[in-house]
Formats: structure tokens, sequence, C-alpha cells
């Protein structure tokens, strides 16, 4: 985060001055932090004009859907404590947070490493993960993907990208895998690298190899969240992951129905162990509900009602999106354009999820310890 810069238009309102700006904005807090912006250092370039103040609030991600509201809050702090007719100018941007401040080895330059795992398969894991991906790029993040489910990669296909292959070029004198880039996101898999009518057998060694070289051999840059689609299952990848790289938190996807909720316990539960210890960020409930094309406003709970709901009352966590089980997820996925990419309620649905998302990595980055890689002994 930014530290506050001051300066002065040398024209500015003699009877205003810094401190009764920054004591104003001192009354004013982050809804999802619960500190006041000058103590988070959120408040930059204050500019005193004639008759107005300028300044640029610094929020904790471009996704942030409480933005409207810190606006509001901030001219309305302005207007009681200062001066009532002074006109406010606010610039808008976002900085993401992040725990990894110092780490120069594995992902240098990616703020935060979120994980998403279902426990069973089957429940729309890489859909899910896609379209996250896709709804944190719009918000203005810059974010990659990680198919980690080595043996079946979705994510090329749900991209348009299943024809693409990475180039290898030098960089710093190493050869580095440049991954694929799709409608702005950054993404590399084993899809791209191995035929798909040509499996590969994959031992658990194998598989972990191939993951390191993913993090470690492929040039990612500058990011502000790399998702990790991992396979279903808690598997030798899931372990080689949180022994890799320091993640930033676990998204657990889930249907409401109570085979699923079984399995995605399972999955939560990996993450909570006491030697792992990666927060859970919260919870996507998937085909939550079926609504039929011609009936938009009807639901039909097909699996069962509020599963995901419930499984995150239960594990104090947080529900992050419920989406609807239509036919248009699967087509766009068919298509390789994440559903999210088009307008209406779908997307709305998946785009609140991400905001919500970024919500929790936020929060997490504020109120918990730096992230470190797990020393396991399996």
């Amino acid at each position: 985060m930014a530290f506050a810069v001051i300066t002065f238009d040398t024209m500015g309102d003699l009877r205003i001055n810094k401190e009764d700006i920054i004591q104003a904005l001192s009354k004013v807090q982050e809804p999802d932090l619960k500190q006041d912006l000058v103590s988070l250092n959120m408040i930059k370039d204050i500019v005193l004009g004639i008759g107005e103040v300028r300044f640029t609030v610094v929020l904790t991600t471009p996704a942030c859907p409480l933005k409207e509201k810190i606006r509001k809050d901030c001219e309305a702090a302005i207007h009681q404590y200062v001066d009532a007719d002074l006109r406010v100018v606010i610039d808008m941007t976002a900085d993401v947070t992040t725990t990894r401040f110092g780490n120069s080895t594995v992902l240098p330059q990616v703020k935060n490493i979120i994980a998403i795992a279902s426990g069973k398969g089957g429940v729309g894991k890489s859909t899910v993960t896609a379209n996250l991906a896709m709804a944190l790029k719009q918000s203005g993040a810059k974010v990659g993907i990680l198919d980690a489910d080595i043996s079946g990669p979705s994510i090329p296909v749900m991209f348009g990208a299943e024809d693409l292959q990475p180039l290898v070029q030098q960089v710093d004198g190493r050869n580095m895998i440049q991954p694929i880039l799709q409608y702005g996101i950054k993404m590399i898999s084993m899809g791209f690298l191995a035929p798909s009518d040509n499996p590969v057998p994959w031992r658990g060694p194998m598989a972990t190899q191939a993951l390191r070289q993913f993090f470690g051999d492929t040039h990612w840059g500058e990011l502000d969240y790399l998702l990790i689609d991992l396979p279903p299952g808690t598997s030798d990848i899931h372990l080689s992951l949180v022994q890799l790289v320091p993640v930033t938190g676990a998204v657990i996807v889930t249907t409401p129905q109570k085979v699923a909720l079984a399995d995605a316990t399972k999955g939560l539960m990996f993450f909570r162990q006491a030697q792992i210890n990666v927060p859970v960020l919260g919870v996507v409930e998937n085909m939550a509900y079926f609504t039929p094309a011609e009936l938009p406003e009807n639901k039909y709970y097909i699996f069962g009602k509020d599963g995901g709901k419930q499984l995150a009352e239960k594990y104090e966590t947080q529900l992050l999106g419920c989406i609807p089980l239509v036919q248009g997820i699967r087509e766009a996925g068919d298509e390789g354009q994440p559903i999210v990419m088009q307008e209406g309620v779908v997307a709305d649905a998946f785009r609140d999820a991400a905001h919500n998302l970024a919500q929790q990595v936020a929060i997490r980055n504020a109120s918990l310890e730096k992230t470190v890689p797990v020393a396991l002994k399996v």
C-alpha cells in the first residue's frame, strides 16, 4: 500500500489546510477492514484548490464492491467536518494487497496465490475458476490461471485456446515458458503441452515435477491474483502446492447435494489442518438452482437448497456466491468464452462472487499473518 503524498495548490483556500482534510477523512472507515482510511494509508495526493479539494483513495482491490460507499462517506465527512460548500473530487484507484513482500524466490511478482478446490469432481470447479478469473480481470486486476489438474486439464478449452502452445524465451539468462495470454489472462496448463488424444500416465512424483515447473519455470510476471485450478480430492498435487508456494487462501466449490458437500468438507478441512493452516476464503455454491431460459424468474432446486450456505456457516467462512445451473454456462465454456464475458443474471452472479473473493483476500491480508510455504513430512 502506497503512503499518502500531500501536495498543495498555491492558489488553494488558505482557510483550509491539510490537517483539516486528514482529520475529516480519519473519520471514514474502510467497511471491511474496520479501520479508518488515513490509518490504512489509503489517502493519497491531496491537492487544495479554490473552493475544492482533490485526492485519491487507494482501494485494496479494483474489484471492491463498496467503492461508491467509500466515495460518498469521504464526501460526507469533508462536508461535515471541513466545509459544507467545498467541492470534493475523488479519484478511486487500487493497489491489491499482499502478504508476500520480500519473497524473491518462486513467483516473486505474484501478490496472491488462490487455490480453487472442490474435493469432488463434476461440481464445475474449472468453470468457476475460469469465470472468477475473467471477472477479476474485468475489474482491472492482473490475473493468471495455473491449471493444476495435470491429468484432466479443462482451462484451455474454456478459453478457446486448446490449439495454442506456449513459447520458450530467455529471461535473465534462463529459458522460461511464456504463459498463453487469452482475453488478458495469463494461463498455463498441461493441455497446452500434451495432445488431448495422447494421455500421459502420471505418477505422483511426475505430477509434482510438472507443477514445480509451472511455478518455477514459467515467466508469470506481475499478477494481482494467480488462481490454481486444482484436481478433485486431496492428492499429491494439493500437498505439493502448499509446500512449493505460500498460498494466500483457498476457495471451496460445491453443489448443494449431500454427497458433494461431504467431499467439499474434506477439501475444506485439508486446508485447515494444523500443519497446513491455509485460510479458507469462502465457498462458491455452483448449480445452486436450475432456471430455464423460457422461465427466467423460476428457480428449481434440483440438487437441494442452501447446501453451500450451510457449509459456510458450519465452518465459519463466507458464502462467496451462488451460481445457477443454466444451459448458457455450458455453451459458453464449450465456445471458449466464459459466460461472465456476456451480460445477464449468470454473469452478475459470477461478478458478485469475484468481488466477494477480492474482498476476503483484502481482509485476510490485513488481519492474518504472512503466508509461507508449508513444511510437511509425508
